[in-house]
């Protein structure tokens, strides 16, 4: 890793571009630190601090980019239900190059009007903390809060224009890794006064390791189904013939079931921002990791987390459907008929791609599986020991994704340009 960094800061064109990314991550963590028009920041009180949803933000009450990307996921994640849900939808996004324009320009429209939402729901929360209040300074703070989005999906989009991977994911792996220092933070407090504190955060710093170790494997995991292609006669020659494979990772869906669920768990809160309504209220409390409900069910005698069984529900559910429309098997089998290959003992068509979606649902059982343990372990850590880990399974499986997608961009780009010196 640190030689291919060496090598990459060694080549000007691929140094101005690392340049350029960290340039822009440092102005979207600086903006998180400038308050809204008009408010006292120091006179907040609320805040969202230590949420997997405020880390993938990054975003801080009170200031011009205190919703951070948030609305621009959630409109991606509406997108993407809406284009496996409306046919017209999903045929635009089959036109080529063109229709994924029209669907990142949706995409955009809908950020802005969920960013105009949940920036209302924002001001209205902060209010008391203006020190002038009035109309037109709530219009102000709204507005340099729905600007601040739209600036840094418009960073995210020239990150990734910048060719070293995907502008969003680096966004979300700066604000993560901006908030270790309060994790380390809040170790270093719980520690403090006895030695029963020193216990817990040796036992929070194993599970963290094992964390580590488990996500890593995770991320390169796959299983191989085998290709076998037939031998065609070409002119005068017989070509191919040869053994390939088909790679079907474990993590298809990646963190985006996870992101999805949290997503979906935080829409009450948000919108309970706007409205201030009592079951809103109700129902975010419910729905929170550290809320336990006295269950219904005759089997049950005492209390159970609500908010954490339905976390732990929709990753499941989020994991097979994104994996359902990011892995077509009737589409790899139709490709894989036409050029000539076949499975080893499997029939072309139908039972090809029958076979192949057996074990995509196989892999992405173990995956959603992985996935809600990776959510659970620092949830019930922080159950047992009253210690928040300060980053979980979900943000570590984000940021070793997101610094692996970025080593193997800096590789390809130096292998290109191994090949084009040689060549030339």
């Amino acid at each position: 890793m640190l030689s291919t960094l060496r090598n990459a800061f060694a080549v000007k064109e691929i140094r101005t571009k690392i340049l350029y990314m960290l340039l822009v991550l440092f102005v979207i963590r600086l903006g998180t630190h400038l308050p809204i028009p008009g408010l006292d920041i120091n006179q907040l009180a609320t805040s969202d601090a230590g949420t997997l949803y405020s880390l993938i933000t990054g975003g801080q009450y009170g200031t011009i980019f205190a919703m951070g990307i948030g609305p621009y996921i959630n409109a991606s994640i509406i997108m993407q239900l809406l284009t496996v849900a409306i046919p017209k939808l999903e045929q635009i996004q089959k036109d080529g190059e063109e229709g994924r324009k029209r669907i990142s320009q949706y995409t955009r429209i809908a950020a802005v009007i969920l960013a105009l939402l949940q920036g209302a729901g924002q001001v209205y929360t902060v209010h008391s903390a203006f020190t002038n209040p009035n109309w037109l300074v709530y219009i102000v703070g709204l507005l340099s809060m729905v600007t601040g989005t739209i600036f840094i999906m418009w960073l995210g989009e020239k990150l990734t224009e910048v060719g070293i991977g995907n502008g969003a994911s680096f966004i979300i792996f700066a604000n993560i890794v901006d908030k270790l220092d309060d994790g380390v933070m809040s170790l270093y407090i719980s520690a403090q006064g006895s030695a029963m504190g020193w216990v817990r955060v040796v036992v929070i710093l194993v599970a963290f390791v094992l964390m580590m170790a488990f996500v890593i494997i995770i991320q390169d995991g796959e299983r191989k189904i085998p290709v076998q292609y037939s031998k065609k006669l070409v002119g005068n020659r017989m070509v191919g013939g040869q053994s390939s494979f088909i790679p079907v990772k474990v993590n298809i869906a990646g963190v985006m079931s996870i992101i999805f669920a949290i997503s979906l768990l935080q829409f009450p809160q948000t919108i309970n921002q706007l409205f201030n309504n009592s079951f809103l209220t109700w129902l975010s409390e419910l729905l929170s990791f550290n809320h336990f409900s006295r269950c219904f069910l005759p089997i049950s005698r005492g209390f159970l987390p609500v908010g954490t069984i339905v976390y732990i529900i929709l990753i499941f559910c989020f994991t097979f459907f994104y994996t359902s429309f990011a892995f077509n098997s009737v589409e790899v089998a139709e490709n894989m008929k036409k050029s000539g290959g076949f499975v080893p003992g499997i029939r072309p068509g139908k039972p090809t791609s029958d076979y192949i979606q057996t074990i995509v649902d196989r892999i992405s059982l173990i995956g959603a599986i992985s996935y809600a343990v990776m959510a659970l372990v620092p949830i019930v850590i922080e159950w047992i020991t009253g210690v928040s880990m300060g980053i979980g399974g979900t943000t570590l499986l984000i940021v070793s994704g997101v610094a692996l997608e970025l080593l193997k961009q800096l590789e390809s780009q130096l292998l290109i340009r191994h090949y084009k010196g040689f060549l030339n």
